[in-house]
């Protein structure tokens, strides 16, 4: 993570803000990541985005495998939801976007 320092010349109002690079990503969003691809082997895509400010509460992932076909939604979530058992108890929420590869 960087910190972005930014003075508004006009009303003299120092702003200080962190961004984070997208290259990188925080402990959490990297743990999570690796989970899924294990458990997740035919997924073309994960993406796992820490939107709780950086300190690991609260979780979007966006996972796009062929593990999911032929499944409702409701059961591709309970398979996000098996798969990171351990890690959603130390979290207080997660948004789940799955989806099936277009052909």
């Amino acid at each position: 993570m960087s910190w972005t320092v930014r003075l508004l010349r006009k009303s003299r109002i120092l702003l200080l803000s962190q961004t984070r690079s997208l290259a990188s990503g925080t402990a959490g969003e990297i743990k999570i990541t690796q989970i899924l691809k294990e458990k997740f082997p035919l997924a073309s895509s994960v993406k796992v985005v820490d939107i709780s400010g950086g300190c690991g509460e609260m979780y979007e992932i966006h996972i796009e495998s062929e593990e999911f076909k032929k499944k409702k939604i409701v059961q591709q979530h309970q398979m996000i939801n098996q798969a990171l058992e351990n890690e959603i108890k130390e979290m207080h929420g997660l948004r789940i976007f799955t989806s099936v590869p277009k052909h």
